[in-house]
């Protein structure tokens, strides 16, 4: 069993910490020791109100405060810094993670290379249906204020966007700053993570996908379409926007069928 944290007496009420939570025993029988000090670690954290980036107990204070062995907090401070819940920084201490999808990119980059075609068909359409709903939303926000005011950035990455195209290419840095600039006004900041997401297993895979059908010119009119349907507030406009621009993807894939 782990012992609670201790509490100095006379600390007031309102910094002691909660009570410990109860881990419950999956069916068929308790946790794996290994799991059970992974839960208590992410307990410690939670209770003390930790937030990223914030340093967390050494590991011998860990030993101390779990009563468990040295290896057993070692192999669970691993397996939490795996999935970007503790931040090992040798030489520094531990520290709460921050948000990272790496994981989830290198699991879907991983089951697309499997099975490409059906994999990148499934991400292209969550990705479509994701980004046409975040524009309608876009346009919602943008309510009683200039909207071509409030994306003046977007419009700076277009007409740059434009400028590579002329010279015959449009960078993926700029493709990707598009995405991340459109949907800043939103003010949520798992957006721009999570289609950050999608463009990085996209971008390691495109060339499974052949050549594309568009040009550059296609490239940066399909992102300015998008960006004058959201500041006219045309929803129609946006989602025809948006299937047009995921459009030269879908050809590629049907090619791909073909083959």
């Amino acid at each position: 069993m782990f012992r609670d944290d201790p509490q100095t007496a006379g600390d007031p009420p309102a910094r002691r910490p909660l009570p410990a939570r109860r881990i419950p025993a999956p069916r068929g029988g308790r946790p794996t020791r290994a799991l059970e000090v992974q839960e208590a670690v992410k307990d410690i954290i939670v209770r003390r109100g930790l937030v990223p980036g914030d340093p967390l107990p050494t590991e011998s204070e860990l030993i101390e405060e779990l009563g468990i062995s040295r290896n057993s907090v070692r192999e669970a401070l691993k397996a939490l810094q795996a999935v970007g819940i503790v931040d090992i920084r040798h030489g520094f201490g531990m520290f709460v993670g921050r948000l990272s999808l790496g994981g989830l990119v290198d699991e879907l980059t991983f089951h697309t290379r499997i099975g490409p075609r059906d994999a990148l068909r499934n991400l292209m359409e969550i990705r479509e249906v994701l980004e046409n709903g975040l524009a309608q939303r876009l346009i919602d926000e943008c309510g009683g204020t200039d909207p071509a005011e409030v994306l003046t950035p977007v419009r700076d990455v277009i007409e740059r966007m434009e400028a590579e195209a002329q010279v015959g290419v449009v960078s993926p840095e700029t493709d990707r700053l598009f995405h991340d600039v459109l949907y800043q006004p939103l003010g949520n900041p798992l957006v721009g993570r999570l289609l950050g997401a999608f463009w990085e297993v996209y971008h390691q895979l495109r060339d499974d996908l052949g050549t594309p059908d568009e040009t550059p010119a296609d490239v940066a009119r399909t992102h300015r379409d998008i960006y004058t349907a959201v500041i006219a507030g045309d929803r129609a406009a946006v989602e025809a926007a948006m299937r047009a621009h995921f459009a030269g993807v879908r050809a590629r894939l049907a090619r791909l069928d073909h083959d």
